[in-house]
């Protein structure tokens, strides 16, 4: 513990919490930021999470090793077991791992939004923190888009796809779909490829983009290895954290209280602060303060894929060849809400490399749910701040999400088995896939197989969730101020009313810059 009284003590050094503890300290408050994770340069990044493939870091377990929280599970549906949930540790949190997507939600999430009391998230005020964050290469001169913003956004030539997201483009245009050149455009759909936040070839955390410039700062402290345990209260107001270093308890004051640790520990956090279900919280013995649904409403996106044997000559060449680089974004009907659906390309499968060495040998078309009714939740195991909470996502529990994915899993298996893919197959499609061409025609034998076999995006949402403050599900004010006190707010992907139709790291650095200016 030290003797100072920080302005504002951050706590998560991920994409909000970077952009949010950066911003704050510009406009001159002395912000205190807490990390669980390593606190690192820029230039002692292990060098394969720099890659275009994030294979190549998840198959090193010396890339692996602190930057992923271990022990941390999740069941996807209630027919699944738990199985690792990858969250990112260390400063850049889950910006330092991921798979370098840089798409926009649609701004109908935005609409939704703020039509559903999160006042102050319309389209128009999303918008210009979207321009401000990003140096689109390509479409930075335009009105909805930045140039020399802190994360640099990049497409790769068709000349430098894969032969995954080739065959996929070229299937999807064939089948109707239209072309979008830019996905992150208002209004945009169909065909396009991926906007990445990569420089040079090269990921771009925001440790990197935000934090590395600003580490000159005398006003910015950065602390790693502190791993948060519970707000301190005075009353209603927070005035600090409690944290472990090396095990040992630690406590820091500040006027202002910043929880931006993520979807699965900034709820945790409350959790144990008292502030959460009332009956979850005396099973464990944590006196109540506030009886809100923390940890209720998690959402993530339910993705199924159709694995395709590759021929030698459109297999990945080298390690870093970029794993995808085309999505598909598409109504599942005439009457479904915009984009509900997205076709992805693999040029390498993840999942097969579970069979195969290095998965080259295969690559997949997967399918996800954009849009999501479906809830899960997540729960403490106990008090103890170094046990990970328990997360029960409950995907596909809602049967129009079960409707909408038979719509998608049927059209996936159309462009795989379609003239335009074909010139990248070396044996059989059927077979690879017996499982599914099994069930394909039935109902309820594909919603058996779906519920055995999706995975997630990893782009867990919800579990703080912002709205109406007079609404049963919400956490946190449009303010991001937790309900019932004060000095203390959630500034992540935790508070997105819903998961948005989108990868959600873009997203979760636009609140991180937004909020920056409203709390100033």
């Amino acid at each position: 513990m030290t003797n100072e009284h920080w302005d504002v003590i951050v706590v998560g050094a991920g994409s909000s919490g970077a952009a949010f503890a950066t911003r704050t300290a510009e406009k001159g408050k002395r912000v205190l930021l807490l990390e669980a994770g390593r606190d690192y340069r820029s230039a002692e990044m292990h060098e394969a999470w720099r890659s275009p493939n994030p294979v190549v870091a998840l198959m090193d377990p010396t890339a692996v090793d602190g930057m992923v929280w271990t022990c941390l599970n999740a069941t996807r549906t209630d027919s699944q077991r738990a199985a690792p949930y990858w969250r990112g540790r260390g400063v850049g949190g889950s910006s330092s791992i991921n798979g370098q997507i840089a798409i926009r939600p649609p701004m109908e999430d935005f609409q939704e939004w703020a039509d559903s009391g999160s006042t102050g998230w319309a389209p128009d005020d999303v918008l210009p923190y979207f321009a401000k964050l990003e140096d689109d290469a390509e479409f930075g001169d335009r009105s909805h888009h930045g140039r020399g913003g802190p994360t640099p956004i990049y497409r790769a030539p068709q000349d430098r796809w894969g032969a995954v997201d080739t065959a996929l483009s070229a299937a999807a245009l064939a089948s109707g779909f239209e072309w979008a050149a830019d996905v992150n455009a208002p209004g945009a759909t169909g065909v396009s490829t991926y906007p990445i936040n990569s420089r040079d070839g090269r990921r771009v955390s925001t440790n990197d983009a935000y934090l590395e410039g600003a580490r000159g700062l005398e006003n910015l402290t950065i602390r790693g290895d502190a791993l948060a345990d519970r707000v301190l209260f005075e009353g209603n107001r927070a005035v600090g954290i409690s944290y472990l270093v090396d095990g040992k308890p630690m406590s820091e004051h500040a006027d202002t209280i910043v929880l931006s640790a993520g979807v699965v520990h900034s709820p945790a956090i409350l959790l144990r602060s008292g502030i959460g279900p009332e009956g979850h919280l005396r099973s464990l013995g944590i006196e109540l303060l506030a009886d809100l649904p923390v940890g209720q409403g998690m959402q993530d996106h339910p993705m199924a894929v159709i694995s395709l044997p590759l021929a030698t000559d459109a297999a990945n060449k080298t390690p870093h060849d970029r794993h995808t680089n085309v999505c598909v974004r598409w109504n599942s009907g005439p009457e479904a809400p915009a984009n509900d659906l997205m076709f992805v390309s693999m040029n390498q499968s993840v999942l097969a490399m579970a069979t195969a060495n290095t998965g080259a040998e295969f690559g997949a078309y997967g399918i996800w749910l954009n849009l999501n009714y479906s809830r899960g939740e997540l729960t403490l195991a106990s008090p103890d701040p170094t046990d990970q909470p328990v997360v029960h996502q409950h995907m596909l529990s809602d049967e129009r999400d079960l409707a909408r994915m038979r719509v998608g899993v049927r059209k996936l298996v159309e462009l795989a088995c379609s003239d335009a893919t074909a010139p990248i197959i070396a044996g059989s499609i059927e077979a690879e896939n017996q499982a599914l061409f099994d069930v394909l025609d039935d109902d309820d034998q594909l919603d058996a197989y779906l519920l055995a076999t999706v995975g997630d995006a990893q782009h867990g949402t919800s579990t703080c969730r912002m709205g109406a403050v007079d609404h049963p599900d919400t956490v946190v004010d449009p303010m991001c101020r937790v309900l019932g006190f004060e000095g203390l707010h959630v500034v992540d992907a935790s508070i997105f009313p819903s998961v948005p139709r989108a990868n959600t790291n873009l997203a979760a650095i636009m609140v991180g810059e937004l909020m920056a200016d409203r709390l100033a």
